[in-house]
């Protein structure tokens, strides 16, 4: 059935089971490539093979002309995890400056409401997508994350690093998803075409053949490019299982032209090993059972205001800019020791730019 978000605020023992399918390959028919992902086709295939009384929720991350995208962590949890705000609070539904996906489409809710979660994409380069990667270095708030940003003024990094040695920091700092579930399935085409009789791509010129050794290629089994996401929701109690982690190729020495969404009838091996892993995944979640919700939910969070923390914030980017990092901070240790040398009135500028600007100075003198 389709997902009926009210039902959320309900105990686990009286709404249907959750399932959330992503479809993670960057292409969308709207969009560049012009044509959409067999990832959209596997997602939509799943969805009508899962127990229909379940509530079946589902989201396509390929890029569309036009709608924002997933915007980049920006490693708050370097500074402190306690600056790592549950939900993310580095950006925020609707924001003309910095849109951004993950909120647009809800998935912090959507992921919090779901008892488990079935990821499919294609391998890239030897790992996953771009945009799958983009959302799951987005959720290392559900790995501890602070679910009172009020603590740190919003976004203060001064207040974030003393709140991370309080003892009330150990209450706070909490798996918020944790006793959900993943499953992965990733596939990929072996290199197409592209290949030679000796596994090299054939485009290497000959003198630099022994740039590429196929013996020394990273992984005996290609859903290992997926591993940095599994083991990412395992260190966040969401359950992995190994039956649940799946690789199937096909289209290995076709050209890419010739291994889309309508070709795939051809391709049996893929689709039966999708309907089994699917199977699997439906008889692994129901005989699991529903998960509770966590204490602080993205389901129903509303972001307090913070435009006064802003003001003060922007108070302080002015202080960074003119040399003045605030008293004791870590930006002033900085730059007392000479480090990073990042006291600048423009920021956005590049750094290959500021030195190509010294390099003109230079030559006039």
């Amino acid at each position: 059935m389709k997902p009926n978000d009210d039902n959320g605020d309900l105990p686990a023992a009286q709404r249907p089971f959750r399932i959330l399918i992503i479809a993670g390959s960057d292409r969308r028919q709207y969009n560049c490539p012009g044509v959409d992902s067999k990832a959209r086709t596997f997602m939509l295939r799943m969805a009508e093979r899962l127990p229909q009384e379940w509530e079946i929720d589902f989201e396509d991350l390929g890029n569309v002309f036009g709608r924002a995208r997933i915007q980049s962590c920006n490693a708050c949890v370097s500074t402190s995890m306690a600056l790592c705000v549950w939900p993310c609070n580095c950006y925020e539904k609707k924001n003309k400056k910095e849109p951004d996906l993950m909120w647009d489409l809800d998935l912090y809710a959507r992921l919090d409401l779901a008892d488990a979660w079935a990821i499919i994409g294609p391998v890239n380069w030897y790992g996953p997508t771009s945009n799958l990667k983009l959302m799951f270095d987005r959720l290392v708030c559900m790995n501890g994350g602070n679910p009172r940003e009020e603590l740190i003024e919003h976004k203060n990094p001064e207040l974030a690093m003393k709140l991370e040695h309080t003892p009330e920091w150990d209450a706070l700092s909490l798996n918020h998803l944790e006793g959900r579930t993943a499953g992965f399935f990733c596939y990929g085409d072996g290199g197409g075409d592209e290949l030679d009789s000796e596994g090299r791509p054939k485009l290497l010129k000959h003198v630099h053949q022994h740039y590429f050794n196929p013996d020394r290629e990273p992984f005996e089994n290609d859903r290992d490019s997926y591993a940095p996401l599994v083991w990412q929701c395992r260190y966040g109690g969401i359950e992995v299982p190994d039956e649940l982690w799946h690789y199937v190729e096909f289209g290995k020495d076709e050209k890419y032209s010739d291994n889309q969404a309508e070709d795939l009838p051809r391709h049996a091996k893929a689709l039966t090993e999708l309907d089994a892993w699917t199977d699997r995944f439906a008889a692994f979640v129901g005989q699991k059972g529903k998960v509770e919700a966590g204490k602080y939910r993205a389901f129903g969070y509303k972001a307090p205001g913070h435009f006064l923390r802003d003001v003060q914030l922007a108070w302080r980017d002015v202080r960074m800019r003119t040399g003045h990092p605030p008293e004791g901070s870590s930006p002033e240790e900085q730059q007392a020791l000479g480090l990073n040398k990042d006291a600048t009135l423009h920021p956005s500028k590049g750094e290959g730019e500021k030195l190509r600007e010294d390099q003109g100075s230079d030559e006039k003198m």
